[in-house]
């Protein structure tokens, strides 16, 4: 078993009476965790599946009356697939503000937005958490750092899924099984998509063009779809943790681009699934994306497993000079350079330093990435 780091912050918010909900994409190991953690439930407690039925219908209009029946003496609660569940905001919020003594803990693969046809706010009501797919730094804390910098060629290819971790050779199989089986499961549950092989068609070409500069109305050429639905597709995506966007860095230079963003992936593995390209990460053309891709979400999971985020961004001036990736911090700029070949040349862009020469400027090669991952 491999520890998550954020167990121990979920257990520390196991005494209070906030609603604690834990999302992120599927088969990263929420229950697992949860399972893990369930001897300091308040006891008894009820497991309720989302993916069940009979589950969802009890749920779908809910009343506290209602509610109060289903939980019975259960001093704790927990609702797996909490976003199969229509309205799950709303059963929700009538638990924390009608029922006492109740700990409710929801997990998620995909936002409960995409459920929620009554827009009802947990403001105040909840501990929110994300589980992605297993991190740098979790794997060298279950081996050693010797022996992960040493797989890094093959986390680039294969990922961070847990199942994937423990594929004893078997990770392409299982890497394509799990988004052919789950990667679109959550969006065409609650969106009426007419076309899905055009959603498909767009997370192909997002793939292409991950860690690249994006438009959506390009995008929507390449896929058949207008600028505004492929917009939407993408916050679906994000939703559902299979994408996510970074925006251009600007504190109004002229020559900066304002509105620009790239797209990244949660796992290289399932991005390498959509476009079936598995070969050895030394021999690939796209290895400069596979290398920034990896080190920009590794950089999202420690901030997260931390409870530490930060804002993060990618720089770009007119002239197509720029910096890979930006954190900021209050006043503080830190700028990352991915190298993923250690001897060539690297620096942070000569043009982001005279415009903020206060910023820390890092390159990021596979010799020294564990400085900023551990």
């Amino acid at each position: 078993m491999i520890d998550r780091a954020i167990k121990n912050l979920i257990e520390a918010k196991l005494s209070d009476k906030k609603i604690i909900i834990l999302l992120g994409p599927r088969q990263t190991g929420k229950t697992t965790l949860l399972e893990e953690i369930q001897t300091l439930f308040k006891q008894p407690v009820a497991w309720w599946n989302g993916d069940e039925t009979d589950i969802r219908t009890m749920l779908e209009n809910p009343t506290s009356t209602r509610l109060k029946a289903l939980i019975g003496k259960n001093a704790t609660i927990v609702i797996d697939e909490a976003q199969r569940i229509e309205n799950i905001g709303l059963c929700l919020k009538l638990i924390s503000d009608q029922i006492k003594n109740v700990k409710v803990i929801a997990t998620g693969s995909s936002s409960f937005e995409l459920a929620n046809k009554i827009n009802e706010p947990l403001t105040g009501r909840k501990w929110e958490y994300n589980l992605y797919p297993l991190s740098f730094g979790e794997m060298v804390n279950n081996s050693s750092l010797l022996e992960e910098k040493r797989l890094l060629s093959r986390r680039l290819v294969y990922g961070y899924y847990p199942d994937i971790i423990n594929a004893n050779g078997d990770e392409e199989g299982r890497i394509k099984q799990l988004a052919n089986s789950y990667l679109y499961k959550d969006i065409l549950t609650w969106e009426r998509i007419q076309k899905p092989d055009k959603l498909e068609k767009l997370v192909q070409a997002l793939a292409f063009q991950m860690a690249q500069l994006i438009s959506y109305f390009e995008l929507g050429q390449i896929c058949g779809l207008n600028a505004e639905t492929v917009e939407k597709y993408i916050n679906l995506l994000e939703k559902a943790f299979i994408v996510y966007r970074l925006h251009s860095f600007s504190r109004n230079p002229r020559n900066e681009l304002k509105k620009s963003m790239k797209i990244f992936f949660y796992d290289n593995g399932l991005r390498n699934a959509v476009i079936n390209q598995f070969s050895q990460a030394d021999l690939r053309t796209d290895i400069g994306q596979l290398w920034e891709n990896w080190f920009v979400t590794e950089r999202l999971k420690k901030m997260n497993n931390g409870d530490k985020m930060q804002a993060r961004y990618f720089w770009r001036t007119v002239n197509q000079q720029e910096v890979d990736y930006i954190e900021t911090a209050g006043n503080k700029l830190t700028a990352f350079e991915c190298k993923w070949n250690h001897k060539a040349k690297g620096v942070v862009s000569r043009a982001f330093r005279n415009a903020y020469p206060d910023a820390e400027g890092h390159v990021v090669t596979r010799e020294n990435v564990e400085e900023f991952l551990i």
